[in-house]
């Protein structure tokens, strides 16, 4: 996989998934929060939508794209998630994880170029979306 150091600019983004997860927070509700950062450098974020039947949540990264599409901008650059931790987690902190299959199916409708960051090997790493889709349907 050829993956990609993260920016400033990354870091900001990650800031945004964990603040809107931070004061979004509610067990059983919501517990991802996820960023997306457009070509113009606007920043839009979100919390995921559980629910009682697990295939009717919406996640955390399709909330963002499509608050973003709301806001009529639709060329996008960088998406990250990250996980807020439960009551009974030993944890504190939110941490980035993967986007799920389809998330990253998703992710790719909207932009082939769009880069996606990502635990990999111990460190916290930007990659393009079709790389975590290969063969593309």
């Amino acid at each position: 996989m050829k993956v990609k150091p993260i920016t400033k600019e990354d870091i900001k983004l990650i800031e945004a998934a964990e603040q809107v997860i931070e004061r979004n927070y509610r067990y059983g509700k919501h517990h991802i929060g996820a960023a997306v950062r457009t070509t113009s450098g606007s920043i839009y974020s979100a919390v995921h939508l559980e629910a009682n039947v697990g295939r009717i949540a919406v996640c955390g990264e399709a909330m963002a794209l499509g608050k973003a599409i709301s806001e009529g901008d639709h060329s996008f650059s960088t998406i990250v998630a990250v996980a807020h931790p439960h009551p009974h987690e030993e944890t504190e902190r939110c941490w980035v994880v993967a986007p799920c299959g389809m998330c990253r199916e998703l992710i790719s409708d909207y932009g082939k170029d769009v880069d996606v960051i990502l635990p990999y090997k111990g460190e916290t790493v930007k990659v393009n979306v079709l790389e975590l889709l290969p063969e593309k349907y």
